[in-house]
């Protein structure tokens, strides 16, 4: 007779939207990540996240919950015929996830759809040339993220960038990142930061690291980060957790305050082995 009033009471809630309230998306949250784990995602993770070895066994259970919640919170939408499977949807979302150990708990709350082409896509872009005329062009992209609601990635970038997980390029973490940087609806390569006095810290490492790589890029130097990051400050932040997540070991030789402020944001030592 309880169950009976208390499933009564949430169908209620559905019908009149109460369900969207904060409390009621946690309870609804925290129920999925109590789940158990479908050992076919658990396999596709261990075949596709080469990092998945390295955390601890209480990470990896964080990880799969995590997982839980963005499949039941974000609609995955194929482009030009692509049809999205399970297997995409895992392995797009695991690798995003990586980057909600912090606990922030919000699930990059912007983002409602996640859409997936078979492969790069063109885009017309407005640009202004140096004589200030304004001109649109045909570009080629692997992905993007747009401070609504919306982020688009490229499925065969994708899985190139599983087999090649130490090279340093990754589509999902790059345009993750530029959720996070977002969420203020602003991208400035300076995500929300837990507490107020972390933003000078932000500031000084992150302007520090992002001049000394336009520096080496305008000599031609080798650089342990991809150059790209030098256009702006906010694909300097997206670059750098690419960085961070599949060079840690060279960013923390090459780049030690940067491996240290990116690994107190993410909340995770890559540098240390798995933990029990």
């Amino acid at each position: 007779m309880v169950q009976v009033i208390i499933f009564g009471i949430i169908a209620s809630a559905i019908a009149i939207g109460i369900l969207t309230y904060p409390f009621f998306v946690q309870w609804r949250r925290d129920r999925l990540r109590r789940q158990p784990f479908p050992n076919h995602w658990q396999s596709l993770i261990e075949r596709n996240l080469a990092i998945y070895a390295h955390l601890s066994l209480a990470q990896q259970k964080q990880l799969q919950g995590h997982v839980r919640v963005f499949l039941a919170e974000k609609q995955f939408i194929g482009c030009l015929g692509l049809r999205v499977t399970e297997e995409m949807k895992v392995i797009i979302a695991a690798i995003a996830c990586l980057l909600l150990f912090s606990d922030r708990g919000k699930y990059f709350p912007k983002l409602r759809s996640i859409l997936v082409y078979p492969s790069a896509y063109q885009v017309n872009e407005t640009v202004m040339n140096e004589g200030y005329v304004v001109e649109e062009r045909l570009t080629t992209r692997l992905g993007e993220s747009w401070t609504r609601d919306q982020l688009i990635l490229a499925w065969d970038q994708v899985e190139r960038d599983t087999q090649n997980w130490h090279d340093g390029h990754n589509v999902v973490l790059h345009e993750f990142a530029h959720q996070l940087d977002q969420e203020d609806g602003r991208a400035e390569g300076v995500p929300i930061l837990p507490r107020e006095l972390d933003y000078a810290i932000w500031a000084k490492v992150m302007t520090e690291e992002y001049l000394t790589l336009c520096k080496s890029v305008e000599r031609g130097k080798k650089t342990v980060m991809d150059s790209y990051g030098a256009t702006n400050p906010a694909e300097f932040f997206a670059v750098a957790t690419e960085t961070f997540f599949e060079k840690p070991y060279q960013l923390m030789e090459k780049h030690q305050p940067l491996y240290e402020l990116l690994q107190r944001y993410y909340k995770l030592d890559l540098l240390q082995g798995r933990s029990e």
